[in-house]
């Protein structure tokens, strides 16, 4: 009786320790399991914004038998859209002049085949407005074509609405996008029962910026530049843990 008696509380000490290891094994093995369990959602925030810099791209070009005469042409069709922009209340320091390029007309046969024969030169001077009243920028743009009667051969114009305050408002909006993940998560989350746990990624898209009420898209971004009022859209992907 003394023998089997020795052995019943070593026994039930190994059984005790063995519902404990298997309780402690369950539990480490829900927590790894509840760990696992991400939820993934995309936020976006959008926000209004219009743009505080318009930009005037242009050319002006010339075209004569001599490379003296398209130059001296290029150069009188200067003073006339100075004086037009003058005008209009735009100072003469917003306008940038690039250096000019020319390249010769060579002649054609009947045939379509060219020669080496010059019959002319063209010259173009590239050349920039720019300023931060967008709305008188846009004006000009729609206007300065008209200078042709005043003997200006204006080609290529091409306004750019800019907001030059982008870099401060990307940090905002993107935070905005991943406060809306997360709302989103926490909801989808309490909606199954779980709970919101913490931050296990995130990814932040491209930014679209767009004309008002367009709904353009792009993988690589877009960055809106003909429009004065625009839409700018940011987009997180974050994953999180739900307990």
């Amino acid at each position: 009786m003394l023998t089997e008696n020795k052995y019943i509380v070593p026994a039930f000490i190994l059984s005790v320790f063995f519902v404990i290891g298997v309780l402690i094994i369950g539990e480490a093995w829900r927590n790894h399991t509840r760990t696992n369990q991400t939820i993934t959602v995309t936020g976006s925030a959008k926000r209004m914004i219009v743009s505080d810099l318009g930009i005037i791209r242009a050319n002006l070009n010339a075209q004569a038998a001599q490379l003296q005469d398209s130059y001296r042409d290029i150069r009188n069709q200067i003073p006339p859209l100075k004086e037009y922009l003058k005008s209009k209340g735009i100072s003469i320091d917003s306008l940038e002049f690039y250096a000019p390029t020319n390249y010769p007309i060579y002649e054609f046969t009947s045939t379509g085949i060219q020669t080496n024969r010059i019959i002319g030169y063209v010259w173009n001077q590239n050349f920039s407005i720019m300023s931060k009243d967008v709305a008188k920028i846009k004006e000009i743009s729609l206007e300065l074509s008209q200078l042709v009667e005043r003997g200006v051969n204006l080609q290529n114009i091409q306004p750019e609405y800019h907001y030059t305050k982008l870099a401060e408002l990307k940090i905002e909006i993107q935070s905005e996008a991943a406060k809306d993940a997360m709302e989103r998560a926490r909801k989808i989350a309490e909606a199954t029962g779980s709970k919101l746990g913490r931050l296990r990624s995130a990814r932040m898209g491209v930014l679209q910026i767009t004309p008002r009420f367009s709904n353009m898209i792009s993988d690589y971004g877009i960055n809106d530049l003909s429009s004065i009022e625009k839409e700018i859209t940011a987009v997180v992907n974050a994953a999180f843990e739900i307990r």
